[in-house]
């Protein structure tokens, strides 16, 4: 069985499992400067440009910039830039298997030896902009060069770039470059261009420079989301490549879901005109929309149910969601109390589409999601995540929100340290131990020690240096939690979750007898 290469394009074109792209995409002119190899970059930005191409949208091929020794250049020139993206998930209640030859990437560049190939892309005309995924560490000012071959950080590499551009088009404003940085930092535009505007001045460029620099490139905050394991296990891949028909050294797995938004004017979207090949791709004035749409549905809704669904005796969300009780307690937390307070102004159908994308992402098969892994740094992101969004229920509603209650009281039950090794506190479920890791796990330790559960929720919520502010002070609260810890305690936390769905029928007392 032969490799994938551009050669063995033709003899594909008949199997109807792969998609294979069209020989004229293959001559389209490069127009994108991608810094990074990476799965993310492959499963995101490079497959929505392809599938712009594809539409004859955006017609244009990407050159990366391969920064490290470290990766898959070897094998992105023995493919010819292809690459397979296998998508696996659940849409709108469907269940999607696609499998993408995409042809986006024209070839791929090393900084290292040849760096005097990637500046001479300057000068492409048809050169319109620059992406980026260099992880978070990427984005940082260090003392840096640009004279060197090559400079030593990737804002360096980015400045000289930029530098050899304004030369190579006398700083004509329409030679600016849109560029998109995708780390997954907040503001990692805003930041990245402080840093290249720093190194330039420590560079002692010019001021004409300084002032294309600023006035005729865009740089444009992004947001990207989308789960891309990379290479699948070798039984998975051994049966892919065998319906395929071709070795792929590149073959990468993704979810279905894709989020791309970018922090552009009109004059932006233009240019990323692959914006219009796919509902995922979002080019708007503020973005801050989506960062909270993902921050209070997605992960805000992970961190109410980690504690509920791992004591619960599920260990990673599909089986969570398999399960009536659970997989209604997780929805509706987020359509019912959620995505009604998002601390952010927005149409209200936003938070239900994007609600609904949530669970089909939860109900992907092909995702192992584990609720310890998701435990991580329990208190600081119910915090970051949840705090806010239930001040604003309660300013909305001015009533306990009853999923948010029981998230809570499990987050409680889930901090309770049975067992003490050296710095590591262990909690109990079923007999067996499990790691608490989190930073507050010590302080846990000895409220639970020291304190009845009622005393406990007490003390936890009035504590301003957990919340920075005081959660008793919201009416009927920690009555609510509390009354949902002691049943957990008491009956077993998957007996409350169940009696938790009768309450609509039968009494409280009624409940406490049936669990």
């Amino acid at each position: 069985m032969k490799n994938l290469s551009i050669n063995k394009l033709a003899h594909l074109r008949d199997n109807p499992s792969v998609s294979v792209p069209e020989d004229s995409l293959l001559q389209l002119p490069e127009k994108v400067l991608q810094f990074g190899t990476g799965v993310l970059l492959r499963g995101l930005p490079d497959y929505l440009i392809d599938k712009a191409n594809r539409q004859g949208i955006f017609n244009g091929r990407i050159v990366v910039v391969k920064s490290t020794d470290s990766g898959d250049s070897g094998a992105f020139d023995e493919q010819d830039g292809l690459y397979t993206l296998c998508v696996r998930g659940v849409e709108l209640g469907q269940n999607i298997e696609e499998n993408i030859i995409c042809s986006a990437i024209s070839r791929v560049l090393s900084a290292k030896s040849q760096w005097q190939s990637i500046l001479d892309c300057a000068q492409k005309p048809d050169l319109q902009i620059v992406i980026s995924n260099t992880t978070e560490v990427g984005i940082q000012l260090v003392q840096d060069d640009i004279s060197q071959s090559p400079p030593s950080s990737f804002p360096g590499k980015l400045l000289a770039f930029l530098y050899a551009r304004f030369k190579a088009f006398g700083g004509s404003q329409e030679s600016g470059l849109v560029i998109v940085p995708t780390e997954l930092i907040s503001d990692n535009a805003t930041k990245l261009e402080a840093i290249v505007i720093e190194l330039a001045h420590r560079n002692g460029l010019d001021s004409s420079f300084l002032d294309w620099l600023e006035n005729a490139n865009h740089f444009c905050n992004s947001l990207v989301d989308r789960i891309v394991p990379g290479k699948p296990d070798a039984p998975s891949y051994e049966a892919i490549t065998k319906e395929l028909g071709y070795h792929d050294k590149l073959l990468t797995m993704s979810e279905v879901f894709r989020l791309w938004a970018i922090e552009g004017n009109d004059d932006v979207k233009k240019i990323l005109s692959f914006a219009q090949a796919d509902e995922g791709i979002f080019v708007e004035p503020d973005i801050n929309l989506f960062r909270e749409l993902k921050l209070r549905l997605l992960n805000g809704t992970h961190t109410l149910s980690c504690g509920l669904a791992y004591l619960a005796g599920f260990d990673n969300v599909i089986s969570a969601m398999q399960d009536d009780n659970m997989s209604a307690f997780m929805g509706n937390l987020m359509n019912s109390e959620l995505g009604l307070a998002i601390p952010y102004p927005m149409d209200s159908k936003r938070p239900q589409r994007f609600g609904m994308q949530v669970l089909d992402r939860f109900r992907n098969p092909h995702l192992n999601h584990q609720w310890l892994s998701i435990t991580l740094n329990y208190t600081s992101k119910m915090k970051m995540r949840n705090v806010a969004t239930l001040l604003n229920y309660y300013k909305i509603f001015e009533c306990v929100p009853a999923y948010f209650s029981l998230g809570f009281a499990a987050y409680l039950q889930f901090m309770k340290p049975v067992v003490r090794e050296g710095f590591v506190y262990f909690g109990e479920r079923d007999g067996v131990l499990y790691p608490i890791q989190d930073e507050k796990a010590e302080y846990f330790y000895h409220k639970w020690q020291e304190l009845n559960p009622s005393q406990l929720v007490e003390s936890v919520l009035q504590d301003k240096n957990l919340w920075d502010t005081d959660l008793t002070l919201l009416a009927g609260f920690a009555q609510t939690v509390t009354e949902n810890l002691e049943n957990m305690l008491t009956h077993g936390v998957k007996p409350t979750l169940d009696a938790f769905f009768l309450r609509n029928s039968i009494s409280i007392p009624e409940i406490n007898a049936t669990i």
